[in-house]
């Protein structure tokens, strides 16, 4: 019995053998910095804007309600999804929302683009149920079309939302990572950019002449150095909220914080994720068809530009791995990145393998032979053994 336990140990050892280095190796890869900063947000996130790489997190997976924050997701999508020179008629749903409103009136026509600049720099809620029902008809059926929007094409996992501007519903949830997937996902589209860093604009409505300010404190005053856009939120639910985007010379950010207690905290977290960011790294990139060789003098070229995030002035190295995928690796040998290769193909040599293949009869005929012997000569062999063995056994018994 004891050997049999022993057997069963052993190999538990050795599986543990394969799994934990590879474990080890994953969470390396995550953190390229553990450090313990003084945050206060219930939960935040601080990602590189252009590798997707989390470089700081707290409680970045729990489901939170966002506020006002919904409504970079509203502009995207409205953006991708609608013509933003088309005229929105608004509805009396529209006028009648609560909260913070552009005071829009029934009947008013509005473009569509003008919309989601009242939505995004005055956070504007009749906005946003005018974008919504515009789009999809209904805001029910906008909600729907959303969040499949957020899913298949942004690639959130643990967001739901239910309405366009962020008022609180109970299932109107999201994380900050999430948050920071969709921002990241937004910054790429120029229109979106230009309205997440207006910090001003002019506004004549039918019924409200006015300029509209910048919600978002350090998008609105630009005392941060590299500010390149905002969006704050509160509701009595969700706490305060906010996202932010910075850009410097050597790197870009998006930093997240939700259900802070007060204003000034979210904006205190936000500059601490920020400075500890661009103190601590920066964007590098794996060019498009850069070429590299692995110990076989097999060649291989990189099939997109690839961005990857290090620690600042780290010497990084990059090796090709048996699988055929580039390894990005920092000094302490952590993986960075992992980038898929195209093996390029010695054209010459295998044009002259097909030309030997087609023409050399006698090549082939040998490889026939080669092919009946390697199958016949073990069979034979095993034949041989078994006989052998029945031979011995009927004389043991004679």
């Amino acid at each position: 019995m004891k050997k049999f336990y022993l057997k069963y140990v052993l190999i538990a050892f050795v599986i543990c053998s394969f799994i934990l280095p590879k474990t080890m190796e994953v969470d390396a890869a995550a953190n390229i910095e553990n450090k313990n900063l003084q945050i206060y947000s219930e939960a935040v996130v601080l990602i590189d804007a252009d590798s997707g790489e989390v470089l700081y997190e707290k409680n970045s997976k729990e489901k939170l309600p966002p506020a006002s924050i919904t409504k970079i997701a509203t502009a995207i999508y409205a953006i991708e999804k609608g013509n933003i020179n088309d005229l929105v008629t608004v509805s009396e749903n529209a006028r009648n929302v609560d909260g913070t409103r552009v005071y829009l009136e029934a009947g008013e026509q509005v473009p569509l683009k003008k919309l989601i600049q009242g939505l995004v720099i005055n956070s504007g809620n009749d906005a946003g149920v005018a974008i919504a029902e515009h789009l999809s008809g209904s805001v029910e059926q906008f909600t729907e079309d959303f969040n499949e929007f957020l899913q298949q094409e942004v690639g959130v996992e643990n967001t739901h939302f239910s309405n366009p501007h962020g008022l609180h519903e109970p299932d109107h949830l999201t994380t900050a990572e999430d948050m920071a997937k969709i921002t990241q996902y937004a910054i790429q589209n120029q229109t979106f950019r230009d309205i997440f860093q207006t910090s001003e604009l002019k506004w004549d409505g039918e019924s409200w002449d006015t300029t509209l300010i910048n919600h978002h404190e350090m998008v609105r005053d630009k005392e941060y150095e590299g500010i390149a856009g905002g969006k704050n939120g509160f509701v009595q639910e969700a706490g305060f909220t906010l996202v932010t985007t910075a850009e410097r010379k050597n790197i870009s950010l998006i930093a997240v914080t939700l259900n802070s207690m007060y204003s000034q905290q979210s904006y205190d977290d936000t500059i601490t994720l920020l400075d500890y960011g661009f103190e601590h790294f920066e964007t590098d990139l794996v060019l498009k068809n850069e070429k590299f060789t692995d110990g076989f003098d097999h060649s291989f070229l990189v099939t997109e530009e690839t961005s990857f995030t290090k620690r600042k002035g780290e010497t990084i190295e990059k090796e090709v791995s048996p699988s055929g995928e580039l390894i990005v690796k920092g000094e302490d040998q952590r993986i960075i990145k992992e980038v898929e290769l195209d093996q390029v193909e010695n054209k010459v040599k295998n044009e002259q393998m097909k030309s030997e293949i087609v023409t050399n009869e006698e090549v082939v005929n040998d490889k026939k032979e080669d092919l009946h012997l390697s199958i016949i000569v073990p069979t034979a062999v095993i034949i041989g053994l078994f006989i052998s063995l029945l031979f011995y056994f009927q004389v043991r018994k004679i």
